[in-house]
This record gives structure tokens, sequence and C-alpha cells, in this order.
């Protein structure tokens, strides 16, 4: 599972950081580029291929449900689902709230401490489809991020007889590595979140509030972004 989905994407990130590594340049000084048009100057086509990265980075979510029926378990079993859908967006959002805004903070830091790249969240043109896309993103990496990672992952470390604290390091190592391309600040601030992803997860015994949570965060510096970068001096540019 890992290896079609997240686990490469890992050791696709390891692979870029060396690149960036050994540019020559300074880590402040390179861009990372969250989400990029994939057609210039051709609207219905880049949406077209928009549309379709987003469709196809949720079919390792899909094969998760499949192979947890086929144990006789669902994704209920690790709390995707819409049971608890009320307390599951309040707490959601008081997760982005905190995590959200400490994040910031982490990634401004680690800029100017110069062990970060610049990242640039969307460069997506100005098309009425923009919005829309970007918000997208956001649910597709929440969901295959929390699903995977998260959820399937540590029950299935559980039923393989892992401790909790190696469970959760596993998890949270692996959410940095993905980050990796980031820059270190990128890898430690993720490794941080998923750590306390793991322990909310755990107490509530629910996939669904961390997958509002990285929604709503997601969303919030994907079209922040959009608006903010370049405008206001106390964001990377």
């Amino acid at each position: 599972m890992l290896a079609l989905s997240l686990g490469a994407s890992g050791v696709a990130a390891v692979i870029s950081f060396a690149g960036v590594l050994t540019s020559g340049k300074p880590l402040g000084g390179q861009t990372a580029v969250i989400v990029g048009s994939r057609a210039p100057g051709r609207p219905w086509l880049d949406l077209a291929w928009q549309l379709f990265a987003v469709a196809t980075a949720l079919v390792p979510v899909v094969l998760v449900g499949h192979l947890l029926v086929r144990g006789k378990e669902s994704l209920a079993t690790i709390g995707f689902d819409l049971r608890d859908r009320w307390r599951d967006l309040g707490r959601g959002t008081a997760i982005a709230a905190v995590i959200g805004g400490a994040g910031l903070l982490f990634y401004i830091g680690a800029h100017a401490a110069g062990v970060n790249l610049t990242v640039d969240p969307s460069q997506l043109p100005d098309y009425w489809w923009r919005i829309p896309i970007l918000f997208a993103v956001s649910a597709q990496n929440a969901v295959l991020e929390e699903v995977i990672v998260l959820g399937y992952l540590n029950h299935r470390l559980d039923q393989l007889g892992w401790s909790v604290r190696r469970a959760t390091a596993t998890s949270a190592l692996l959410r940095g590595s993905y980050h990796l391309y980031q820059g270190l600040g990128g890898f430690a601030g993720n490794v941080i979140m998923g750590v306390i992803f793991t322990y909310l997860y755990r107490r509530w015994g629910r996939v669904m509030p961390l997958v509002v949570a990285h929604t709503l965060i997601d969303t919030t510096a994907l079209i922040g972004a959009t608006y903010l970068l370049g405008k206001v001096s106390w964001l990377p540019n």
C-alpha cells in the first residue's frame, strides 16, 4: 500500500531534497511549489489534468477500503465515516486553528533560519476553477494522508502487535518524509503534527476529525497564499 502511495512519495521527497542540497544554492533561495499549472495557457486542458490528478491520488484510499472489507472490517473501523459529523467538524475546526497557526509560525521561523525552502502553495492561473481546485486538492491530501498514514497504518501496526510509541514514531516519521521536499522545517513540522494527530486519533478512535482539520489547514494555506503571497511583508516570497 505504501509503495503505491505515500511511501513512494517519501522516497521521491528524499531524492528531491538531495537535489536541493547539492544544487549549490541556499535553501531559502529555492522554491517548492505545491499546486502548479499542468497545461499553461490552456485552461480546459489544465482543468482536466487537475481533476485527473485529484481522482487518481485517491485510488489508494479505495484500495484501503477494499482491504478492510476483505478482512471483515470497513473504513468505519478507523472512523472514516459520517456517524459523528458535527462533533468531527467541531473538533477538526479547533485543531486546525491551533495547528494551522503554530505551523505558520514554525514555517516562518524555519525559513528565516535557512533550513526551509520558500513554499509557494499555488501557482495556478486566475481561472474560474482555481479556488474549487485548490479546495479539492486540500481535501484530497487530507483524505489520502489521514486515512492511510494515520488510520490504516496505525490500525495495521496495532494488529501486528507494535507498541503505541513505535507505531506513533513510524507514522509521524513517514508523514515528515514526504514533506522533506520543503526542507528540514517541513520535515520537522510534519513529524510533530504526526505525533499530535496520532495521539488524537487514538484518543477519539476516529480519523475524520483529523481529515477535517487537515482539509481546513491546507485550504487556508493554498487559498490564503494565492491572495497574500507577495503582498504582505511577513510571508516569505
